[in-house]
This record gives structure tokens, sequence and C-alpha cells, in this order.
């Protein structure tokens, strides 16, 4: 970048530091939503809280459709594939 563009530029690099931020953080948030590990672990808990009576068949049921999509959504990012 030559020296009069990044001064003609320069009061628009704080609108560019947060878009650089934002995408960041989504790419944080996306990867923690697809995370196996993550959504395993929450269908565990899924399971157990059905087992000790704390939700019923119908919310585990929905709830559980739910974490195994992501679980599948996250395989097909990877390049991955499980049986479902």
């Amino acid at each position: 970048m030559g020296l009069v563009s990044g001064l003609l530029l320069l009061p628009l690099a704080p609108a560019r530091g947060v878009v650089w931020v934002a995408e960041k953080l989504q790419e944080t948030a996306e990867r923690e939503l697809y995370d196996p590990g993550v959504v395993r672990a929450q269908l565990a808990a899924l399971n157990r809280e059905l087992d000790e009576g704390l939700i019923d068949i119908d919310e585990f049921e929905a709830e559980e459709e739910k974490l195994l999509d992501r679980l599948y959504a996250a395989q097909a990012r990877s390049g991955t594939r499980y049986g479902r």
C-alpha cells in the first residue's frame, strides 16, 4: 500500500478492525458449534437427563435430532462420514 492510499484509507482502519474481529468471532463460534467432541458431550448429557427423569422422551428426541444434525454437519465439513 502506498503512502497516499494509506493516508486516504486511514479513516477506515477502525471499521476494518471491527470487521476482522467479527470474522474471527464467527470462525470461533462455528468451530465450537461444529466440534464433534462438544456435540458428543452434549448428547451424553442429554442421555443422562433422560435417564435421571429431568426431561421426557419427546423433549429428548427433539434435542437429540438437533444435536445429531449438528454432528452430521460437522462430519460433512471435515470430510469424514460415519453411519447414521
